[in-house]
């Protein structure tokens, strides 16, 4: 059994969660006790949407899929900070005197699209000195990451109402979609933290393709796999 299957993830699971059920349902259907199985780029357990996971030999090739193009729509907050820099942590709320208008924060989304310097959140899965920065982070250390080159293709402002804008990116490899809430807040003099976020693409596979995470508690099989272009 060899080939890919999208997979729409909930929110509370891992992406290594999803990984496990379809390793699990695709065993299962081939008949034998372990499959090799790989996802094509984390999504936190906050988030929700494409997870794009590969099954036998398709395994080799997920590297080249999480170098694909990526969409989310998320949900930011303006009105405050957060350790986490998402919900996870409370929120340290900015004083604004004036919010801004929709053509402000239309304008302070341009300002990150291109090749642009992002400084991962503290509470990711970096690596510092041997160890994920987010383990540091909870046991209480200042962890300081250094910036690195990312490329973001478009920032499309789909919703506001102070203090909540609503955020469609399309993005390369190795954004954090957490990272520019906090930077775009940073940007408008106000807060900014990351509420909701789904992945809706990636490359070519779609939530129209995606098959919830229900379907996998009974077996998949060679014909619910997609073929890698």
């Amino acid at each position: 059994m060899d080939g890919l299957i999208v997979v729409d993830k909930p929110q509370g699971l891992s992406s290594m969660d999803v990984v496990r059920r379809v390793r699990r349902a695709a065993a299962r259907g081939a008949g034998v006790k372990r499959i090799k199985c790989g996802h094509a780029g984390t999504l936190d357990p906050l988030a929700t949407g494409v997870v794009v996971c590969g099954v036998g030999r398709a395994t080799k090739r997920m590297a080249e899929v999480m170098g694909r193009t990526k969409v989310y729509e998320a949900g930011v907050d303006l009105s405050a900070f957060t350790a986490t820099d998402d919900a996870e942590a409370p929120p340290e709320v900015v004083h604004v005197e004036s919010p801004p208008t929709r053509q402000q924060v239309e304008a302070a989304c341009a300002g990150f699209i291109g090749e642009i310097e992002q400084v991962p959140p503290a509470y990711s899965a970096v690596h510092v000195d041997g160890q994920r920065a987010y383990k540091l982070a909870r046991q209480g250390e200042d962890v300081q990451l250094e910036a690195r080159t990312v490329r973001i293709d478009a920032v499309e402002l789909l919703d506001y109402a102070w203090p909540h804008a609503t955020l469609r990116l399309t993005t390369g490899k190795g954004v954090y979609i957490r990272s520019v809430a906090r930077d775009l807040g940073e940007a408008l003099g106000t807060g900014g933290f990351l509420t909701s976020l789904r992945r809706t693409a990636v490359g070519g596979f779609t939530l129209a393709q995606a098959r919830p995470i229900e379907r996998f508690n009974e077996p998949i099989t060679q014909a619910d796999l997609l073929a890698l272009d």
